[in-house]
């Protein structure tokens, strides 16, 4: 008997609302066991900007919302030094569920990083994100978001400042966004103090890059 993936969880609408409802549903891999729950991907359907992530942390998987914790509100900066206002983007990551090393009561549970085979399980609906927003640029932000969407063997320092295009062999069919890798803010935030204004600037200069690519 086959095992089960995200793909039989995802409908075949491609509107949002019925993409994050159906998501709350999945159990395409192992992590919803642990997680409070689903965070699924936010912003308008005709966003011209998609910010992928890796993945929910504590405070988003309690909240149910993406980038709503210290890693968001950096985001939040760096996106207003970019000039980029937060309103118009779509925001999301490339796992929907939580994965966190198990902390002691009080303490904030620890972000793990999903394996490969959690980032291909959850990728039917990233997929499906982007056929629903088709995006003319998307921002990756972190390595597992880059590896997500242009394969295992990405090196993201070798690609920043690059306009990048998703592979055509495997890639969601009707999608050919514009692509900039970046750090994730969280890199920033766990990055050596006296490296984090370097990191940060970097990263707005990168935000500020992907706007520049949008048309008009």
């Amino acid at each position: 008997m086959p095992s089960v993936t995200a793909a039989d969880y995802v409908p075949p609408s491609r509107d949002l609302g019925d993409l994050t409802a159906a998501a709350r549903a999945c159990r395409g891999c192992d992590l919803f066991a642990d997680a409070t729950q689903t965070v699924f991907g936010q912003g308008p359907a005709d966003a011209r900007l998609m910010l992928v992530g890796e993945q929910p942390g504590d405070r988003e998987d309690v909240a149910g919302e993406p980038f709503v914790g210290p890693a968001g509100k950096l985001l939040d900066k760096a996106l207003r030094e970019a000039e980029v206002p937060r309103e118009p983007v779509y925001v999301t990551n490339a796992v929907k569920h939580f994965k966190f090393v198990p902390a002691e009561r009080g303490v904030r549970r620890i972000h793990k990083t999903p394996s490969r085979t959690e980032v291909v399980s959850c990728r039917p609906w990233l997929f499906a994100e982007l056929q629903a927003v088709t995006p003319e640029v998307v921002v990756l932000l972190g390595a597992t978001a880059a590896k997500a969407l242009l394969g295992n063997d990405f090196r993201l320092t070798a690609h920043r400042g690059e306009v990048l295009r998703l592979p055509p062999d495997d890639a969601p069919e009707g999608v050919d966004p514009s692509v900039v890798v970046t750090l994730h803010p969280s890199a920033v935030l766990r990055g050596p103090a006296d490296a984090r204004d370097e990191s940060f600037a970097s990263l707005v200069a990168d935000l500020r890059f992907a706007a520049t690519l949008l048309t008009g």
